[in-house]
């Protein structure tokens, strides 16, 4: 006779069914789990037969063999302790075996039968009301998992509580939602003083999630302008909080359970490596790009990352998603997010200043924002200089917009583009294309005209032609019109080339 009991393994933000077998049958005593397992997996032996023990249940003196099905799928994690306890606890007669089936479960078990909190509630959640099946897990994980409200979700503190609430004698309460986190605080567009341009360039960005590059010399308040845009964007939609807080479950990321509304920003150091931008490493764990899915990535000192680090930024800013590949794995994450990149102008950062300026001006310059590729410099949708603010500005009162304001017009525009794409698969500008983009982002005769002299004049690639039609739609939303006139495409065009002769 063989029980079973269900879980999940991972393979990017996928988690996939896992058939958990148990047989016992004659022979010299031994407790053995096949399936692929790796070590954390077949170490759950010991960990599953003193948590038995310590609830007084002694193991049959006879062959336990558990098998994780399908066998040729890679087995990852503490999470299979509890599953395997399960199918057991089935096998032994102590469980139903009718409510062990009709149950997905995952948690680490410690010696004394207390589960552990383990990553990836959420998407196993996801995973549970597809196959209809309720869902078990640790009580750490329950406030998360429950946020999936297609299933029901049954938070346990211990192994003896399972066994209580299956065999009827404590049944335990479904588990609720955590709280929606709030990042709070954020400060404000209207403390920086001076860059009008910079911030109309967030601004353009923020609206149609558009690619930024800001240079300008140290201190001239570049990190400053980038820590303001989670000001201005406007919050996630329910489906993009569901889609960034799986990735952020299979990180451990999320807080307490809570699900935050707040549009992901992260901002790795120049020095992460390769895998941690991507993703990699250990069990192809996501990486920054999949972290800052529907969000920010911000890279400060661009050309300081190594440049196959960089080179790898190409294809996922194109595709909205990074393929993992490695020997034995090979797994897929979203990753649509929004780069904005801040670098100093040259190696000393005072290009511009001939009285600060080292002695290699000015062919520093060429040199060390050579290290950005043309390939992926094509790729900024916009690219402002920010210079150094006086003395006699930053004594100024503070002016301008603050990023409530800046945040409303943001809004608007994205509610536009809602309504404008609704029905395809494009969630704003910035993934206009091919008759979506000739549809929408068309300008008016002589916007056309404007756009093929500047084409012509400073040899635009047609991914560069593209990228400013999208931005020029951006700006006409902005400006709440229906049609892409002259002055949006010109607006766009500034932010395309450094200078333009009269065209």
């Amino acid at each position: 006779m063989v029980a079973r009991a269900y879980t999940v393994a991972f393979q990017g933000v996928d988690a996939r069914e896992v058939e958990v077998q148990c047989a016992m049958t004659p022979g010299m005593p031994a407790f053995s789990i096949v399936g692929l397992p790796d070590k954390a997996v077949s170490e759950a032996r010991d960990r599953v037969r003193t948590a038995l023990s310590a609830m007084s249940i002694a193991l049959p003196s006879k062959r336990i063999t558990i098998n994780l099905s399908p066998a040729d799928l890679p087995k990852e994690g503490s999470h299979f302790d509890l599953p395997i306890a399960m199918a057991l606890l089935a096998a032994l007669g102590i469980l139903p075996e009718d409510a062990v089936e009709g149950t997905v479960a995952l948690g680490e078990l410690s010696l004394d039968g207390t589960l552990v909190p383990v990553l990836g509630a959420l998407p196993a959640a996801m995973a549970a009301a597809e196959q209809d099946r309720g869902l078990l897990c640790p009580a750490g994980s329950g406030s998360e998992a429950a946020w999936v409200d297609a299933t029901r979700v049954i938070a346990a503190r211990s192994l003896g509580d399972v066994v209580r609430h299956y065999t009827g004698q404590v049944p335990l309460e479904p588990a609720t939602p955590g709280q929606i986190a709030s990042g709070g605080g954020l400060p404000d567009m209207r403390d920086v003083k001076g860059q009008e341009r910079a911030k109309r360039a967030l601004e353009v960005a923020a609206a149609g999630r558009h690619h930024l590059l800001m240079v300008g010399t140290p201190g001239s308040g570049k990190s400053m302008l980038a820590a303001r845009l989670p000001g201005i964007l406007p919050p996630l939609s329910a489906l993009e909080a569901l889609e960034t807080s799986m990735i952020h479950s299979l990180a451990g990321l999320l807080d307490a359970g809570g699900i935050s509304m707040d549009r992901p920003f992260r901002e790795p150091h120049h020095t992460a490596s390769m895998a941690a931008i991507i993703g990699g490493g250990r069990g192809a764990k996501p990486g920054e790009v999949s972290l800052a899915h529907n969000g920010v990535l911000f890279m400060d000192e661009f050309p300081e990352f190594p440049r196959a680090v960089l080179e790898t930024l190409r294809q996922p800013i194109e595709t909205g998603e990074v393929m993992i590949a490695r020997a034995n794995n090979h797994v897929k994450y979203p990753c649509r997010f929004m780069l904005v990149a801040a670098a100093n102008p040259c190696k000393c950062g005072y290009l511009s200043d001939a009285a600060r300026a080292c002695a290699r001006a000015p062919g520093c310059g060429d040199d060390y924002m050579g290290r950005i590729s043309g390939p992926l410099m094509d790729r900024f949708d916009l690219r402002v200089d920010v210079p150094p603010v006086s003395f006699a500005d930053l004594d100024l009162p503070a002016a301008g917009d603050t990023s409530a304001a800046v945040a409303q017009r943001v809004s608007e525009a994205r509610t536009l583009q809602l309504a404008r794409f609704d029905g395809t698969d494009a969630r704003c500008n910035a993934d206009l294309s091919g008759p979506t983009l000739e549809e929408h982002a068309m300008p008016d005769a002589e916007g056309r005209a404007l756009l093929t002299r500047v084409a012509d004049r400073f040899g635009l690639s047609a991914r560069g032609y593209h990228r400013v039609l999208r931005v020029a739609r951006t700006i006409a939303d902005l400006d709440r019109s229906d049609t892409v006139r002259k002055p949006h495409v010109a607006e766009a065009v500034s932010y395309r080339v450094a200078a333009l002769a009269p065209v």
